[in-house]
């Protein structure tokens, strides 16, 4: 006999605005005890210390975590120089100091360097796996946590305030993997200085920005009035860059089943590559648009 699977089946994306001092796995449990959602994950972790979006999935919306992880991320975070800590943020202990306090200018020109393709090591309090176990877990228990470089994409890296001497405020674009303590940390050292971030905010996760965002309070206050689900977006909302193909009822009959369907039509789509496939505005599959046909490669299942 199948086990019962605990909750309701509720699928879609929450746009979270989460508040400071929570962890990402914590406002995912909030979000999904207020739908009573089956399951729940999330497109991105954001450290405790940080505040912004986070896209969170429920249901069948768990298939599609991995496109939105994948999609530019873009923050905003505040750079404090004369130190660096061991975290790369305020919550660490400080490891080195610096007398250097580098001008407007000094700042700017150096910017330029951390654009584009660049090496970065994260930093050892991270989520990286070492050996099966989190960075940050290894960093904690006083073990000496060194992470090999990796490329990442930095699209855009701009100053906008400098409010004192030894504090700027920097704007990010950028890709998978990218650390924003890391880019501090290592802009404090391009400088001759020492530097980490003291404020941070996620602007956006590909097409989940700040105007779609809810913060969790609004979640709370609409749960007890019985309308949490107006926040609730569709499944297809992290796919924005991929193909939609529409399919007709026994091609929609050989998805579910995960039969490979042809592409028919004057309106047929000649891309090859990733795509969705969809039914009377319900998404049906992920797949692959391959010599005129799709194949589904992850089937939807929303009862």
């Amino acid at each position: 006999m199948a086990r019962r699977k605990k909750g309701n089946p509720v699928h879609g994306w929450v746009v979270l605005d989460k508040p400071v001092g929570m962890t990402s796995t914590q406002a995912v449990g909030a979000v999904r005890r207020l739908f009573g959602a089956q399951k729940a994950g999330h497109a991105g972790t954001l450290d405790p210390l940080a505040t912004g979006i986070l896209p969170i999935a429920l249901g069948e919306a768990t298939k599609t975590v991995p496109f939105a992880v994948d999609g530019e991320k873009a923050y905003r975070f505040t750079v404090r120089f004369g130190a660096e800590t061991d975290t790369d943020d305020a919550e660490g202990q400080v490891v080195r100091t610096s007398d250097v306090l580098p001008t407007l200018e000094d700042i700017e020109n150096v910017l330029a360097d951390f654009t584009g393709e660049i090496s970065q090591v994260p930093p050892a309090f991270s989520a990286i796996k070492v050996d099966g176990n989190r960075a940050y877990d290894l960093a904690r228990s006083g073990e000496t946590v060194v992470l090999d470089p990796r490329w990442i994409v930095v699209e855009d890296l701009r100053l906008v305030d400098m409010p004192d001497a030894a504090t700027v405020v920097l704007e990010a674009e950028c890709g998978k993997g990218t650390y924003v303590r890391a880019l501090a940390r290592d802009i404090g050292r391009a400088l001759e200085s020492a530097a980490h971030v003291i404020g941070l905010r996620r602007t956006r996760v590909g097409s989940f920005d700040e105007e779609t965002s809810v913060q969790l309070q609004t979640l709370q206050d609409a749960f007890e009035a019985g309308e949490i689900d107006q926040y609730l977006r569709p499944v297809e909302a992290a796919l924005d860059d991929l193909p939609g193909l529409s399919v007709g009822p026994n091609d929609a009959v050989s998805l579910s089943r995960g039969q490979a369907v042809l592409v028919r039509g004057r309106d047929a789509p000649v891309l090859n590559g990733a795509a969705y496939a969809h039914f009377k505005g319900r998404i049906l599959a992920l797949g692959e648009l391959e010599k005129g046909a799709f194949r589904p490669t992850r089937v939807f299942n929303f009862g």
